[in-house]
């Protein structure tokens, strides 16, 4: 199992750098999806868009992050005995719940029942990058 790890390292890596692309371009899409008006031509190419940038991207590669994450704990379990892991951990599962929301609010803006403004989706644009950086800063530098 060991001769695999960089396989797996390089496979959760890019399965996380699509998941991430999307996680901070469906919020962006949901800026202007509720400046237009629900069943105006544009609102629904905004509903197109967003359908299949989780159908096709987001989807997919949070699943593949998981499973290649999971992998690699279970070929390196010496790191279940360090903090930082537990946190990152935590926080990935902060992401995965976001994504969720954000699935939420896609069928929200697909029922024309969207009620946030595009003040709420210009900030919830902000937390999958601070996620990531935190995520990152924990794994590089292992401070605990």
């Amino acid at each position: 199992m060991v001769e695999h790890i960089p396989y797996l390292v390089t496979l959760h890596l890019i399965a996380l750098i699509l998941w991430m692309a999307g996680m901070l371009y469906l919020p962006r899409l949901f800026v202007y999806h509720a400046q237009v008006q629900p069943g105006s031509e544009a609102d629904g190419k905004f509903k197109e868009m967003e359908r299949g940038l989780i159908k096709a991207l987001l989807n997919p590669a949070m699943i593949a992050t998981f499973l290649t994450g999971i992998l690699l704990i279970v070929a390196m379990p010496i790191y279940m005995k360090q903090g930082w892991l537990h946190t990152k951990l935590l926080l990935v599962l902060v992401l995965g719940g976001l994504h969720g929301m954000m699935s939420k609010y896609r069928k929200d803006f697909d029922r024309g029942q969207n009620a946030r403004s595009e003040g709420f989706y210009r900030n919830l644009n902000l937390v999958p990058g601070i996620l990531l950086v935190l995520i990152v800063w924990l794994v590089i530098m292992k401070p605990f």
